[in-house]
This record gives C-alpha cells, structure tokens and sequence, in this order.
C-alpha cells in the first residue's frame, strides 16, 4: 500500500509511473484506552510486558506499541499478544477490546527489502505462531511481517539458540526505504535489549553487528518521507548504543566507546536530543567503568543539558545518577551525595509520558544498585552493601542479568564490609543465575569477590562458593 502525500515529503528514489495513493482511513481504539484507565502508555506496557510473564509469553511491548494500538494503527494484536490481553481481561472479546475480527485484517502483506529480507526469523517449535509467520496464511494480519522477523529466538532459557544476524544489504541494492524498513530497525532495538535483560551481553553482542551495519545501509539510502528519515536515524542511533552496550557488559570497551561515539554523532546530525542524552549517559557509564571518573561525570552533566527540554524527571534522575557515579571516582563524596540527591528529587516526580522507552530498566532496583555503587567507588563497603541488597531485593526476578548483577555487587561489598559468610551466600545466588546469564562484567565481579574472600577459606560457606566458583570458571 503507497503512502499518503505528504507536501513536505522528499521526492521518491527510483520514482516512475505516478501512482494515486490509496488512503488507510484509522479510527482510534477508544475501548482499549478506557482499560488502560489512568495509567501512562509505558506503565500499561509494563503490566502487559507483567502479564506475558504469567503466562509464559514474551512480548517486547513498550509505550509506542500501546499508542499503536490506541491510535487504530494496530487492528489486530498477533496471537501472543492475543493471549496476553485476554489473560489480564478475562471474559472479553478481541471486539471487545476494541480489535478487528482476525479475518479482517488479513491480506496486508508488508513490502519488503530490496534485494534481501532485512531481518530473518525461524519459528519457534514451542509456540508456531509466537512472533513468527503464520504458516496456513503466507498475507499475515496487522503486524509486518517484517517486524515478526526481526529476531529468531529459540528456548528463552538459552543464549545458544538466539540468532540476531542478518544477511548483508548493499546500499544500492536498496530502492526506497518506507515504515516496514524503520518499524524493523526499532524492533530490532526493542529485540536487544529485551535478551540482555533476560540472558546478559556476551552471547548476542556479535550477532547483533550485522543487523547495526544494515540499519546504517537503510540510512545512507534515501527514505520517502521526512518524517521516516528521522525516526530511522533515532533508531539507528538507538541501534547503536544498544550495540555498543553489549560490548560494553562483555568487555570490549574499545568497541562500545566506539559505537557510543556513532550514536552521538547520529544523534548531532539529526538534532534528536533524546538520542543525544542517551548516548551521552551510556558514555558516562562507560566512562566510569573504564577509570576515567572526570569523563564520566562531564558525559553525565551533557546529558543533562541535553535532556532538560525534553520533560522526562526520570531521565534526569538517571542522568543525576550518571553524575554521582563520576564524582565518587575522583573520591568527591559532597558533589556525589549533592548529584545523588537531585536524583531522589528527580525520581520521586514519578513516571512521564516524556520518559524515553529505553528507561523501562530504570526502577527503584536500579536506583538503588547505582547508589551502591557510588558508595562502593567512596569505599564505604556498609552502606553499598545496604543499598545493594535493597537493589537485589526489588529487582523483578524474571530479568536475571540484572538479578544476578546486582547480587555480585552485594557479594563483593560484603566481602570488603568484612562479612565473608554472607557474601558467600550472595555469591552462591550469583553462580545459580549463571546458566540463565553471560555476562562478563558479572564474570570479573565475582573473581575480585572470590580473591577478597580467599583469606576466609577456612569457614565452610566461603570454602563451598569458591570451589564452586573455581568450576564455573574453568
């Protein structure tokens, strides 16, 4: 189906016989906007995203998928969501929720590539019709089938069965790049971060470069419509940093400076200050990591001139955060508690519309686990330990690379507040979490925890975690 005009539209590439649009006429979903009640766009996603986990689903669902839906862009939801919605309104219709009979809204085939499938997808053998293409219909309904291949995901208990390449697109092999292209680079993005949460860096980090290099051959290609232009360079860029941080968790910091730097420049180039905050708060955590904590406070104090317009406290408030952890580097503990309390000031606004989708990581579990942190950095190993276990205690134990990121940090600010038995048994939590998570950022958190507590060999808890350790590790 041809887009509609726009006036401010540039002209066609490859453009011949001038065709009369067809007009896709949307009437909103006032159904499912009165069940979303008071609640915000991403708080609704986050109870659905809630719901998926109940049942044992996995929808990548977020603030722009529920304004799809409201705004009648999406008719019918795909299976999963189907049954996710039906889960957390049991008795009701899809016409009840506002959707179209299935049968409807068939036939809507998306246009693909030219030249090759952007993304690629196996269907997974537990759930055919989960986020794959339907097989007794080859025109599938509302959602692109682009945007169902986004990913192939085996078992969501494995990294092992995740496969996020993609044949390479030449940029010339590409004629005109339109929704379908752009609505698959920021599921891609959605796509990523949803397995760091759930399996860490180290298994996806070189499978998600193809897919990198492909959004990036879409943005040196001409895109029909001003407005498409600019959301494939916001997910380019999104791309990027997401990349970049799966470098980042496995170590290759080279890499993730590297990638960062493209997003920012990404960013600069389309005047998108959301990318610009974010690319800047990833470079400050990066920064921090790599012992430059005056680099990583200035990122930090950029971001947040970057993102004051944009109305998000949240954003702020991590940003704030970004800032603590570059002045508990240069040991400042007055400028880092100053940062740490705009950022409670911040937090405690609550959540935004304005709040970027990629923030759905930043609860209290987080706020709590980079204030440890900052303690931990000014050597006050109690009260990271404190803040630390309060993180752990709030994360949602359905993300495990979070989960077992922020035990390591207790385990470790246990082993140095001189409470060796207890860091073992946290350490012990860590190394449950291992065949769920590759992380090597978790990896070295614990060898520094294990040599801490080598010393204490001789209480039993200590002696069990580092023999265990010492398996996992071999």
């Amino acid at each position: 189906m041809a887009p509609s005009p726009d006036p401010q539209a540039d002209p066609p590439v490859n453009a011949r016989t001038p065709r009369t649009p067809r007009r896709l006429t949307r009437e909103p979903n006032v159904a499912f906007r009165q069940l979303r009640g008071a609640r915000s766009p991403g708080e609704f996603a986050a109870a659905v995203r809630r719901a998926a986990r109940e049942i044992g689903e996995q929808v990548a669902c977020d603030a722009r998928y529920i304004g799809r839906v409201e705004n009648g862009e999406i008719r019918c939801p795909n299976y999963a969501y189907e049954r996710v919605f039906r889960h957390m309104f049991p008795g009701l219709t899809l016409a009840d929720l506002g959707f179209s009979a299935r049968e409807a809204v068939r036939g809507r085939g998306a246009r693909p590539l030219s030249g090759a499938p952007l993304l690629q997808v196996a269907p997974r053998p537990e759930h055919p019709d989960h986020d794959s293409p339907d097989h007794h219909d080859p025109q599938n309904h509302e959602e692109s089938d682009v945007l169902r291949r986004a990913f192939m995901t085996g078992s969501t208990a494995t990294v092992a069965a995740v496969s996020l390449g993609i044949g390479p697109v030449p940029a010339q092999a590409i004629q005109r790049v339109g929704e379908a292209e752009v609505s698959a680079v920021e599921e891609a993005v959605r796509r990523i971060r949803l397995l760091d949460d759930r399996h860490g860096a180290d298994g996806l980090y070189q499978r998600a470069a193809q897919p990198l290099r492909t959004a990036y051959a879409l943005l040196d290609a001409s895109a029909a419509r001003r407005s498409t232009q600019e959301r494939l360079h916001t997910g380019a860029g999104e791309l990027a940093i997401s990349v970049g941080w799966l470098a980042h968790d496995s170590g290759r910091f080279g890499e993730a400076r590297s990638h960062y730097a493209e997003a920012l420049a990404t960013a600069r180039l389309a005047g998108d200050p959301g990318l610009e905050a974010h690319a800047f708060c990833n470079m400050s955590f990066l920064a921090r990591d790599m012992g430059r904590p005056r680099e990583a406070m200035r990122a930090a104090q950029a971001g947040e001139r970057a993102a004051r317009p944009l109305g998000s406290p949240r954003l702020l408030s991590l940003l704030a955060l970004r800032e603590a952890g570059g002045w508990s580097g240069l040991g400042d503990r007055s400028a880092c508690e100053e940062s740490l309390a705009r950022a409670h000031h911040h937090f405690a606004r609550g959540a935004s519309p304005a709040d970027p989708e990629w923030m759905t990581f930043f609860v209290e579990a987080e706020l709590e686990m980079l204030q440890a942190q900052c303690f931990s950095a000014l050597g006050d190993w109690s009260r990271a330990a404190r803040h630390a276990h309060r993180a752990a205690a709030l994360q949602d134990p359905h993300f495990a690379r979070n989960l077992a990121l922020y035990r390591a940090e207790l385990a470790d600010d246990l082993a140095r507040a001189g409470a060796p038995a207890e860091s073992a048994a946290a350490g012990q939590q860590v190394l449950d979490l291992l065949n769920q998570v590759q992380s090597t950022r978790i990896q070295a958190m614990l060898a520094d925890t294990s040599r801490i507590l080598a010393p204490h060999r001789a209480s039993p808890e200590v002696a069990a975690f580092l023999e265990r350790r010492a398996a996992v590790a071999v």
